[in-house]
């Protein structure tokens, strides 16, 4: 059964501004990190305090470095500085903004947070620059000068592997407010892919802001929008459906003027599946004349899914900003206890105009202070992702804070209305946000441990219902959550609490009863199931637990028909087709069972239930050797899985390789150490290759987890006679006949033994 969808929240992420100048509109142009380095090196020796910095030797490697990304032909910045010509004709505005640091973009006060590609220039590039335009700006040798980086508007990492376009070009009108304008772009695959890299290509680079991406797993904001979503939807947040796993969005997938090729980290790519949606989300500036955006989005797959799941948390009191016209130092707080040990691998401050100071920190369980960031001057256009060198560990019971004051007073040159007005909360770039994002990666996770983002889902989704008890967004990710987690009772109470604010809402029903079936009120879930697909038959999640419910209880009629009702209705599905697969297998209809396999399969190649359902074909046939190659696979995609350990276990065990099946058993109890049936199949494997001290110990094991099992009573008996331990076999033997009086093997063996005797 899937778990129930979490709702994701799209966080109101900006990018920073270019590094000279008026505020940029946007670039698709960028140089490598190469060819900056090499301008560098080329640069020859800089200047002294005897030698007159010229261009060509001190100057050209530092705008190279630091300016030119947005400084040139067709870039956001609103001149180019990649000749002597145009640094001379701006130099007295590069010394201007470079000795108040205004330029380059970079908020972060130094030392607190150790952040990886800052742009701070330092003291000694800054007294160059100083010193050049002081001496009238020479240009040196040019024959000398680095070679300028190169830039151009094609993909800067080759041919993507899949480009989606805008189905509607827009037409921004030539003046008026910022406009924020969300695109759908669909999916078109059939099957999963893993995202490794993302470019942005707007088309129209100067009256694009800046730009970000969420993934829609179901679609949910184009059936929001059914008539409209082709031209783009209005709006700066959205809330949409992130699926029916447990994904939150995890990633800071935004586009910035000098960085527009987004390279996930190694391991941490992102999915996308048949049906999703990816929505661009832009800010657009009006430029004075009429302009056509028609962007596009470049992806870059790679094979390999993802082995590292990082979780974006975010510190938040957007219920507390109410500011008062002319209060220059509102300040809100927050803070939100670790519930395990994680690594802080970047961090997103985010306000709007009147932020002022802002600070993020933690304060560890030794009382340690590690500083996240401090921004003294906030600045809504120079605003980032910051990423810090190396991850930052904070165990578990560390609280993070932070910590934002707002300049509401006419002192404060951003402020957007003048005089001064109440500002509250909202999602317009007038209104006020209070946000500071986190990007987190879970450590030292225990193999058999739940999910553990569903920990911190529930910590960060508790410390906001403490101060919105009734806010639906909240409530519905808590109790889907502690569904996750298997608190089933809890997720109940959970549900039905938000259905006394929402009595009708579809999605909390479907997974009231996802938490129903999990809390052993199966009957109840079906029923619930039942109610939301009568409700809505497109209701793709209710109706897959649905089917998925009544294949496992053996009501394989009606599954099958929901199974098939899903496909005809609702966007095709890997777990749809091998849930389909499933079903026609149990009702022994092989050659269907394989078709819906092998679709699956097509669609998302490391589907468990599929590998496994071929598997179990090609054991039923006798072809083992085939099972075990399939299921090596299964394993190797999916090494948490104790199932596909177990399988392969009995793969190994069927085709006469005892020892592989052991070490297969050994692995799946070591995922599912409660699981009573893999001790005793472990113990099993033991005793067929004479290892019965082991064998007896594992037989124990499953006992001490389920002490009314008559067979395995039984068993252990077999085990503590061939052993010689007669008594304590006799015991066995008569405990399990108490437990079930009619168990003929332990009758026989009972007598067996004591005609021995």
């Amino acid at each position: 059964m899937k778990v129930a969808a979490i709702i994701a929240i799209l966080p109101a992420i900006a990018t920073c501004v270019c590094l000279l100048g008026r505020p940029p509109e946007s670039t698709t142009h960028t140089a490598s990190n190469q060819q900056i380095s090499s301008s560098v090196q080329a640069a020859g020796e800089p200047a002294t305090d005897d030698v007159k910095p010229t261009w060509s030797r001190d100057v050209a490697p530092i705008l190279y470095k630091n300016c030119a990304t947005c400084h040139h032909p067709g870039g956001g910045g609103p001149f180019s500085l990649l000749t002597y010509a145009d640094a001379h004709r701006w130099g007295p505005q590069i010394l201007m903004v470079t000795q108040s640091r205004f330029m380059p973009p970079w908020l972060p006060e130094p030392g607190y947070g150790d952040f990886a590609d800052v742009r701070r220039l330092d003291d000694r590039d800054r007294a160059v620059l100083k010193r050049w335009v002081s001496d009238k700006m020479p240009e040196g040798n040019a024959s000398a000068a680095p070679s300028a980086p190169h830039y151009n508007e094609t993909w800067l990492m080759g041919k993507p592997d899949l480009v989606l376009k805008v189905t509607h070009p827009f037409t921004l009108n030539a003046g008026g407010t910022d406009v924020f304008r969300n695109f759908v772009l669909p999916y078109p695959l059939k099957r999963t892919e893993y995202v490794r890299a993302m470019e942005i290509l707007p088309g129209t680079p100067k009256i694009v802001h800046h730009a970000n991406v969420v993934i829609d797993r179901t679609g949910s904001l184009r059936r929001q929008h059914p008539n409209d979503w082709e031209s783009g939807i209005a709006g700066m947040e959205l809330l949409v459906d992130s699926g029916n796993r447990f994904d939150p969005d995890s990633h800071f997938l935004f586009w910035k003027p000098d960085s527009p090729a987004l390279v996930e980290p190694a391991g941490m790519p992102w999915r996308l599946d048949p049906g999703n949606d990816m929505i661009l989300n832009m800010h657009l500036k009006p430029s004075g004349k009429p302009e056509t955006l028609d962007a596009q989005v470049g992806l870059y797959f790679t094979p390999d899914p993802p082995v590292k799941q990082p979780m974006l948390l975010a510190l938040e009191r957007d219920d507390k900003l109410d500011i008062p016209a002319g209060d220059a130092d509102f300040v809100v707080e927050d803070s939100l206890t670790l519930p395990i040990d994680v690594e802080v691998l970047g961090v997103y401050p985010h306000a709007h105009y009147l932020g002022h100071d802002m600070k993020g920190w933690a304060i560890l369980p030794d009382e340690q202070k590690k500083w996240l960031v401090w921004i003294r001057d906030w600045d809504i256009d120079r605003q980032a992702v910051y990423r810090y060198k190396e991850p930052i560990l904070l165990p578990k019971g560390t609280v993070l804070h932070m910590r934002y004051s707002y300049d509401n007073s006419s002192a404060n040159v951003r402020n957007p209305h003048s005089p001064p007005v109440r500002v509250r909360a909202g999602n317009r770039s007038e209104d006020e946000m209070a946000h500071l994002w986190l990007q987190v990666l879970p450590v030292k996770v225990a193999p058999d441990s739940a999910d553990p983002r569903l920990l911190l889902e529930e910590a960060w989704m508790r410390s906001r219902l403490s101060k919105t008890p009734t806010d639906q967004v909240s409530l519905y990710n808590y109790a889907a959550a502690l569904t996750g987690e298997g608190k089933f009772a809890e997720g109940v109470a959970a549900f039905g609490d938000l259905l006394k604010l929402a009595p009708a809402d579809e999605r909390t029903r479907a997974a009231m009863g996802v938490a129903l079936d999990g809390d052993g009120k199966w009957q109840e879930a079906i029923e619930t199931f039942r109610g939301v697909v009568q409700q809505n038959p497109r209701a793709c999640d209710a109706r897959f637990d649905l089917a998925d419910l009544e294949l496992r209880h053996e009501q394989l009629s009606n599954a099958e028909t929901d199974y098939r009702a899903q496909i005809g209705a609702c966007p095709e599905d890997a777990d749809v087709r091998s849930g389909l697969g499933a079903t026609l297998e149990a009702e022994n209809q092989g050659n269907a069972a394989q078709a819906e396999f092998r679709r699956s399969l097509e669609i998302a190649p490391g589907n468990l239930r599929a590998l496994m359902g071929m598997a179990e074909l090609k054991s039923d046939s006798g072809d083992f050797a085939s099972a075990v190659q399939i299921l090596k696979q299964a394993t190797n995609l999916h090494s948490n899985s104790a199932d596909a350990h177990e399988q392969l276990a009995r793969a190994y065990a069927q085709s006469g390789d005892q020892n592989s099946a052991l070490t297969e058993l050994k692995s799946a109890v070591q995922l599912a150490p409660n699981d009573p049936l893999l001790h005793s199949a472990l113990s099993q494997v033991l005793a067929s290759i004479g290892s019965f001290a082991q064998a007896i110990e594992e037989q124990r094991s499953a006992l001490k987890l389920f002490e009314g099992d008559a067979d395995g009573w039984n068993n252990l008996g077999v085990l503590e006679s061939r052993t010689g331990q007669t008594a304590a076999a006799r015991a066995d033997f008569e405990h399990a006949l108490r437990l079930q009086p009619d168990h003929r093997q332990a009758k026989a063996n009972l007598e067996h033994l004591q005609e021995k005797n």
